[in-house]
């Protein structure tokens, strides 16, 4: 009988093991320290590995950290700005965007408290998802307001932030539906008098 094949998938199963093992070590250490005070000597540490290993798995940050946020993201339930986009009113929409988003800010603030902290630190192209990302998020939640102005984009940019909802839920100790509720009315009391501005002769 040969034995190549079993040996041969024993060994992925091995490396696997491994891949898997430094993925949730950085996940440990991004949620606890934060990216910014990670380092691979950490993770190979935590991990149970060598650095070597750690290079041999994940080559440069970048590979690292999109293998980290892949991992950490398929624990979480994620917004989902394409069901906001079926809701045609401004504000009704406006609503249900952020409830989605603060539910999922507070579900992950140990994590995105640290991401968003050491945003700076991170690989470029993990830097342009996370702002293209919140991009989208605003865009959606702009979308069905009738010619937004500078005022209304600020607005909605800062209502749908996670240092907005950080401020209020966190340290301000509002519940997200009171936290949701307080930037609506500021979104929509910000846009009649835009509308109203518009409309005077």
């Amino acid at each position: 009988m040969n034995s190549r094949p079993y040996r041969m998938q024993k060994r992925a199963e091995q490396v696997d093991d491994t891949r898997q093992r430094i993925v949730e070590a950085t996940v440990r250490l991004h949620s606890t320290l934060g990216p910014a005070h990670t380092t691979v000597a950490g993770i190979a540490r935590d991990a149970g590995v060598t650095r070597l290993t750690v290079y041999r798995h994940f080559p440069d940050d970048e590979a690292i950290f999109a293998a980290c946020s892949a991992h950490w993201l398929a624990g979480q339930v994620p917004p989902d700005p394409g069901a906001w986009a079926e809701i045609g009113d401004p504000i009704e929409r406006l609503g249900a965007g952020l409830d989605d988003l603060y539910r999922f800010y507070r579900d992950g603030e140990g994590m995105l408290t640290r991401v968003y902290r050491d945003r700076d630190a991170m690989p470029e192209g993990r830097r342009r998802a996370l702002d293209e990302r919140d991009g989208f998020v605003r865009r959606v939640l702009l979308e069905p307001f009738e010619s937004p102005d500078r005022r209304l984009r600020a607005e909605i940019g800062h209502a749908a932030s996670f240092a907005t909802w950080r401020s209020l839920c966190v340290e301000h100790d509002l519940t997200n539906p009171e936290a949701v509720e307080a930037m609506t009315t500021l979104v929509a009391s910000g846009s009649r008098t835009a509308r109203a501005g518009r409309a005077a002769p």
